[in-house]
């Protein structure tokens, strides 16, 4: 079983990229499932064949604890980990190859916490990586780019098992800006350049 975390800052596509990924494995004749690791979500563009909000349910929480939105997201994050072994189970019950995993919207909730590492050791035997979404309209910012580097190696940091950069959302800038961006990833130099033109105000975006 090869099991495949998605995770990215708010907004970068991480549950379009599990269903249009799940999608082109199925259609490549591979048994994949998708399982949504998001409690506070309220509409997916697939359907997951395991959810953690059957499990756990943010209204439910607010109501029972008198939380706000925020704490009750902290606390239904939190409660993921409660529910590991059940979902542990569903999985193994299902019996896949491939299992891609969709991730908290809020990244630093998942990431961050105590209980984002537990989850990923725990959640799954076998084979793992961990796809880190860069959100290509936010990247286009030399600084913006760089920061979130650093939050890609904090992510890896923490999770600590194999990661691999994705620019998502690619369709909604210019296909010179996508070869910037792509530059920035492979010439130092032309990082620097970027950077330095954004600090001078030349090419502040």
């Amino acid at each position: 079983m090869y099991a495949t975390f998605i995770i990215g800052t708010a907004g970068s596509g991480k549950s379009f990229l599990t269903s249009a990924f799940s999608d082109w494995l199925k259609l490549k004749g591979q048994d994949v499932i998708s399982v949504n690791l998001d409690p506070g979500v309220l509409d997916l563009p697939y359907t997951p064949d395991v959810d953690i909000r059957e499990y756990v349910s943010i209204n439910e929480i607010a109501r029972k604890y008198q939380l706000g939105p925020n704490g009750a997201l902290l606390m239904a994050t939190d409660l993921i980990a409660t529910e590991i072994q059940t979902i542990k189970d569903e999985i193994e019950d299902i019996a896949a190859d491939y299992v891609l995993i969709d991730t908290p919207g809020q990244m630093e909730l998942f990431a961050f916490r105590a209980s984002g590492p537990y989850i990923v050791d725990e959640l799954l035997e076998g084979s793992k990586a961990l796809l880190y979404l860069f959100d290509a309209p936010f990247s286009i910012n030399p600084l913006n780019y760089v920061s979130n580097l650093f939050l890609a190696a904090a992510v890896h940091l923490r999770l600590f098992i194999p990661q691999v950069y994705v620019l998502s959302k690619t369709d909604l800038i210019p296909e010179n800006e996508l070869t910037t961006i792509l530059e920035w990833g492979t010439i130092d130099e032309s990082l620097e350049i970027a950077i330095e033109r954004n600090l001078s105000g030349t090419q502040r975006l």
